[in-house]
């Protein structure tokens, strides 16, 4: 039987994740005119940005298993805070949100032990795209139960289960 850990109190700091490339998504000023959908964005510094990619990010939400404790238009675990676009701050700088799971690390990896039997793992490009996601309302629309892959669903559906028998028993006096 899994341990369930305070999971409400631990991820309440790491809700109020914003975001937010720039508003119009343009290259950086100096560094030559447009660039191809899906490239990085090169700064004058030497530091690129990788691309925000809403549409790909709703796909690894759920793909690399997001899904099982944050929810998105009520689909989703209950275990983390729900990472509806309208609960973020916006504009938000998308290192300000991974300064934030970054300090809620410890407890999202615990919990992704127990729940996935791993650690996520994501690349700059996943996490950019999964933050794109979560602050972009129209992307998040479009989120449904079918986005959910077969193995990552029916592990949900597993824990539900174990979680329904758990709140019986504790219904009929076994703590």
């Amino acid at each position: 039987m899994k341990t369930r850990i305070g999971i409400a109190t631990i991820f309440a700091a790491v809700v109020a994740l914003p975001t937010a490339a720039s508003e119009d998504n343009a290259p950086a000023q100096g560094m030559g005119g447009d660039m191809a959908p899906g490239m990085q964005q090169p700064l004058s510094t030497g530091l690129i940005l990788p691309p925000m990619d809403a549409a790909q990010g709703r796909l690894l939400f759920a793909s690399k298993g997001c899904v099982v404790c944050h929810s998105i238009n009520g689909v989703g675990g209950e275990d983390a805070p729900p990472l509806d676009a309208e609960l973020m701050d916006l504009p938000m700088n998308p290192f300000e949100f991974a300064a934030r799971m970054w300090r809620g690390a410890g407890a999202m990896v615990a919990l992704q032990q127990d729940e996935l039997g791993g650690q996520i793992e994501l690349d700059g490009p996943e996490l950019a795209a999964i933050i794109a996601f979560v602050h972009d309302a129209e992307e998040q629309a479009r989120f449904t139960q079918a986005d959910i892959p077969g193995p990552i669903a029916e592990m949900m559906h597993e824990m539900e289960e174990v979680g329904e028998e758990d709140d019986h028993d504790e219904d009929e006096g076994g703590n």
